[in-house]
């Protein structure tokens, strides 16, 4: 949907992970869209060098989350927020699942 706006159908597929679950990893995403880990690197790697991306290490894990100080922020986030909206349903279940285990009884939410 967005691939002629950003030029890939992979960043299209981080954004909206991003919109999601607020952060990712290259190999998560790899395993979810069962596609080449290094697509998502690449990526990730360009979309940071850009500054709309930012990263920290947890372990040996590489997380990404949407910089906070990137001047556009607001309005990005709006933008995919309502991209999103137009994702197919059956794609939204597929792929962007608000949680896939199960939460522990009587855990409050």
């Amino acid at each position: 949907m967005l691939e002629g706006l950003f030029g890939n159908p992979v960043i299209e597929k981080i954004f909206f992970t991003l919109v999601v679950y607020s952060e990712c990893y290259a190999l998560g995403l790899a395993k979810t869209f069962n596609e080449p880990v290094n697509k998502f690197q690449q990526q990730l790697k360009r979309l940071e060098e850009g500054g709309l991306v930012v990263s920290r290490l947890v372990g040996n894990t590489r997380l990404y989350t949407f910089n906070p100080r990137y001047p556009f922020l607001k309005e990005l986030s709006a933008f995919l927020s309502k991209a999103f909206e137009f994702v197919p349903a059956q794609e939204k279940e597929k792929y962007y699942r608000k949680r896939t285990r199960p939460r522990r009884q009587g855990k409050p939410l």
